[in-house]
């Protein structure tokens, strides 16, 4: 007998959560305390256990995204674009949408079912019970309608594509996203030497000019008090890269970074680049399992140009990669171009999505897709 069980807090989940086989920190308690601990105000998470006759055997992240026009468009918004939006978003979008995934990060960081218990089809199936259920919590408690529902974000040869029936009976439009840039660590780079020393003349040129002009930052691991200490500086400077983006659909929490160093302890990397003693950017790294999660970075937009601060904090993720084993560094979807003249190659995404109004067609769909996640034209770089 397949029956599920939805949670509000990680607090209730069950024991064997945590127990599951699945190499995703992103789903296991420790994280999900923290993101529940320091969430944006827009999104609410919660989580669904799967049984099989009492055996814990699936489970899924569904995040409940309130739309907000100022959490979505930024100081940089075009303001003709911003109006257009604002149009789009009251008649379309705005209200309730259910995200089975994490929104804040690239990837599928939402699914887990051991097939030993259920197959792919019957996991699904109760997946969309309960968010069928949840849209019904959501009515009764906040008088709020799920408007869009979506399942993100799936590579080419993820499994779920074979379930494409499932998905037609659900009406759910598949879609293509901007491709995740993942750097591949090989075998034979043991140091970071090793990896410059594979660039072409041109690339390994383009580093040297980098690291001279980075040469003047002293960097530097945070601690948790020190992050703590320093934790309105570090939100600023993740403001002035968030504010840049122009359209987001969410604003981190001030005490989102604490919040994850607290519970991920040394699975959480917080590097600080220092100018005379002073905070003036800093990148994230996540650690899970075999592959290095790049997360959110900030810097003074003053000295990016100047020093070439952001590609010496991507040679610096890719050097910590290499360093330290990983299989891969997942650079996600962001700024593609200048990733890829570093090593990172660009793999295609898709989601799931659809709007809960039957009379909302998949062309006013698709441009909505392509309007909250555009692919941008970009030239891929090939360093080696």
């Amino acid at each position: 007998m397949i029956d599920f069980k939805i949670y509000n807090s990680v607090r209730d989940l069950p024991q064997a959560w945590d127990e599951l086989p699945v190499e995703d920190l992103f789903l296991k308690t420790p994280f999900l305390k923290a993101l529940e601990n320091s969430s944006p105000t827009n999104i609410s998470t919660y989580y669904v256990a799967i049984f099989s006759s009492e055996i814990l055997a699936g489970i899924a992240i569904v995040q409940r995204v309130e739309l907000y026009v100022n959490d979505v468009f930024r100081k940089t918004s075009n303001q003709f674009f911003k109006r257009c939006g604002k149009v789009l978003i009251s008649k379309i979008v705005k209200g309730n949408a259910l995200i089975v995934g994490n929104l804040m990060h690239t990837g599928q960081h939402g699914l887990y079912f051991n097939s030993d218990y259920l197959t792919q089809e019957h996991y699904l199936e109760t997946v969309s019970e309960g968010l069928r259920l949840l849209s019904k919590q959501i009515k009764a408690k906040f008088n709020k309608k799920i408007r869009i529902i979506a399942y993100k974000d799936y590579f080419e040869d993820d499994e779920i594509h074979l379930s494409e029936a499932y998905f037609r009976r659900e009406k759910l439009y598949k879609a293509h996203v901007q491709p995740n840039m993942i750097f591949k660590v090989r075998d034979h780079w043991k140091s970071p030497e090793n990896y410059v020393a594979s660039f072409n003349k041109k690339y390994r040129s383009r580093y040297k000019t980098a690291k001279k002009k980075g040469a003047d930052f002293e960097r530097k691991e945070l601690n948790l008090e020190t992050i703590k200490s320093m934790s309105k500086k570090l939100y600023e400077l993740y403001e002035n890269v968030s504010d840049n983006a122009g359209v987001n659909s969410f604003k981190l929490d001030s005490d989102h970074f604490y919040n994850l160093k607290l519970q991920l302890k040394e699975n959480f990397k917080v590097f600080g680049y220092f100018l005379n003693n002073e905070l003036v950017g800093f990148y994230t790294l996540i650690l899970n399992f075999d592959e290095l999660e790049t997360y959110f970075l900030g810097y003074n937009q003053e000295f990016q140009h100047r020093y070439q601060m952001y590609l010496n904090m991507l040679f610096d993720m890719a050097f910590f990669g290499i360093e330290n084993r990983f299989k891969s560094v997942i650079f996600a979807r962001t700024a593609m171009e200048i990733k890829s003249s570093i090593g990172a190659k660009p793999y295609p995404m898709q989601i799931y999505v659809k709007h809960t109004n039957n009379f909302i067609a998949n062309t006013v769909l698709k441009l909505i897709v392509k309007y909250a996640s555009p692919i941008r034209e970009w030239e891929e770089r090939h360093p080696f």
